[in-house]
């Protein structure tokens, strides 16, 4: 880039204050600060864009590795699954004609249910707003404990004519 050093930018004032005038100077100046302003909101702008590109085509990459990961284990759980049943058929053939007189002979089948899960008092009155001061301070204060419509306000307090 450049490199302006105080020495450099003194030099470059006094120029522009011989060239454009002292009374021209401040709005020159003010108008190339803010288009200086402008140009560096362009290139953040434009870095920022480039950054947010790059980062979506990783996360393209990234999301492409997971989905082969992820089809190469459902690939090999079918895969073993399939084993799985196989062996099992195969080692369960000679037991299903047994477990079948068994159960039969029985009445009962051997299958076990746990209970279900019964009900909980949880021991606390959850409807019942609890406050951080006590109702016996509010009592003995005079703290308003509810809200009272303006009508009902009005009645409350009216002097009683006689």
């Amino acid at each position: 880039m450049l490199d302006l050093g105080i020495s450099k930018m003194a030099l470059i004032g006094a120029v522009a204050l011989i060239v454009i005038g002292p009374e021209k100077l401040p709005r020159v100046a003010r108008t190339v600060g803010t288009l200086l302003g402008k140009a560096q909101r362009y290139v953040a702008d434009v870095k920022a864009e480039v950054n947010r590109s790059m980062d979506l085509d990783e996360l393209k990459k990234m999301k492409e590795s997971m989905e082969d990961a992820g089809r190469e284990v459902e690939k090999s759980i079918h895969s073993t699954q399939s084993d799985f049943e196989k062996e099992w058929s195969s080692v369960t053939t000679g037991l299903d004609n047994a477990g079948s007189t068994d159960d039969a002979s029985s009445g009962t089948s051997h299958t076990w249910e746990p209970p279900p899960p019964s009900y909980k008092n949880p021991g606390k009155k959850w409807r019942l707003k609890r406050g951080s001061t006590p109702q016996w301070y509010k009592v003995r204060h005079g703290v308003r404990r509810q809200a009272q419509s303006g009508a009902a306000r009005v009645a409350r307090y009216r002097p009683k004519s006689q």
